[in-house]
């Protein structure tokens, strides 16, 4: 990823605009439909990971959320919500979640930047970059979860190992 750090320039009011700026000079699609949402998606390793920023002026907060390419089946869901509390336990920031209205999993963290405040290029490119690295470290378990009909345990004990050498 290509960053925008500058140690000496102001944080704008509007963290969208760092937001904006960061998904621009990184060539990713983006569709800002206002102030306060701005929604892009990037391929990782696993899978796209479409991303979603919404401004919320008036409580000085920036809700983020970065989604699975990956639908939930209505039967694996008992599992799925096991997995969550399982990645969750291991998370120091952000969190995993469900969304019941579209049946995929998500990383969601919000920043909070007070009244004014605003937001550092910093801030943006870390909360990207924590996003998607947790993102791509889990979403193997998922995926054994869901299709290879592993229990949650088993799935994250399976997808945490570590490979040593090469073949």
């Amino acid at each position: 990823m290509t960053g925008l750090v500058d140690p000496v320039g102001p944080a704008l009011a509007n963290p969208l605009d760092i937001v904006e700026r960061f998904v621009a000079t990184n060539e990713w699609p983006a569709d800002r439909s206002g102030d306060d949402e701005l929604a892009t998606y990037v391929e990782g390793h696993w899978n796209r990971y479409h991303m979603w920023f919404t401004w919320l002026e008036d409580r000085g907060a920036m809700q983020f959320s970065c989604a699975f390419d990956l639908r939930v089946p209505d039967h694996r869901l008992p599992d799925a919500c096991a997995l969550l509390t399982l990645v969750n336990e291991r998370l120091w920031l952000g969190h995993f979640d469900y969304s019941a209205e579209g049946g995929f999993v998500m990383f969601r963290y919000a920043l909070l930047l007070g009244a004014g405040a605003g937001a550092t290029p910093r801030q943006v490119e870390d909360l990207i970059e924590v996003a998607l690295n947790e993102s791509e470290r889990y979403f193997p378990a998922f995926m054994l979860m869901l299709w290879g009909g592993k229990t949650a345990d088993d799935a994250l004990a399976s997808a945490m190992l570590e490979t040593v050498g090469e073949a």
